[in-house]
């Protein structure tokens, strides 16, 4: 099950890495994609935040 999350984690990574990388190019046409792009960052940095929380919840009933 963790390999999964693991999964969708590095999945997550990898698309807030590359839109903070266009926005560090200057990619945002404009300052309404800016805000979408640095929103969607946000968004999938609360989703990663989440799982990684839930991922540690599954390991510690586990444990238990």
């Amino acid at each position: 099950m963790a390999t999964a999350f693991n999964v969708v984690l590095k999945e997550i990574e990898e698309r807030r890495d590359d839109i903070a990388q266009a926005l560090i190019s200057g990619a945002a046409k404009d300052y309404p994609e800016y805000k979408s792009m640095s929103g969607e960052i946000r968004g999938l940095s609360l989703a990663h935040s989440f799982i990684t929380d839930l991922v540690r919840k599954l390991e510690q009933s586990k444990d238990e």
